[in-house]
């Protein structure tokens, strides 16, 4: 990873929900994650990820997202689209002493102009322990199912 950003120490501290502040887990910074969504609270959701330029979102669809700048400027986006509600289910963990990756899906409803809007997603989420505690590297999400272990389409095309 690179070097820190340039955001300030107080600013930082100010928006972090206190599970984060006290070190926490990979689990309270997902925890915290999920709520800043669904509360449309960018600042909240920023203060789940590391403090470096390389840490990288992915939205369904969308394109690789590098740095604190691009992510933010992709969830204040999605936040101005309308209000957003998010389950997760299924979460499988994978954790050393310092990093944590989870995989998770994810129910979400959006509510827009014209209606409700729903999708299912897979989001996988790393984790990785800071000096300032655990904080998020990456969150990488794709259109998916809630069907664990559902056999693949003999139709489908898969790259991977």
């Amino acid at each position: 990873m690179s070097a820190p950003s340039h955001r300030s120490a107080f600013t930082m501290a100010h928006h972090r929900p206190a599970a984060l502040m006290s070190g926490g887990s990979a689990d309270d910074v997902e925890t915290a994650f999920y709520e800043a969504l669904q509360a449309g609270d960018v600042e909240r959701l920023m203060a789940c990820w590391a403090d470096d330029d390389d840490i990288v979102c992915v939205h369904p669809g969308g394109a690789r997202l590098l740095g604190a700048a691009a992510i933010r400027g992709a969830f204040e986006a999605i936040f101005a689209q309308g209000s957003l509600h998010v389950k997760i289910s299924g979460v499988r963990r994978i954790q050393t002493l310092t990093s944590a990756v989870h995989s998770v899906c994810e129910a979400i409803e959006v509510l827009l102009p014209d209606g409700r809007h729903g999708a299912q997603i897979l989001a996988t989420n790393v984790y990785q322990k800071t000096p300032e505690g655990w904080r998020m590297v990456a969150h990488h999400a794709s259109p998916g199912t809630d069907l664990e272990g559902a056999p693949s389409s003999p139709t489908g095309t898969w790259l991977h």
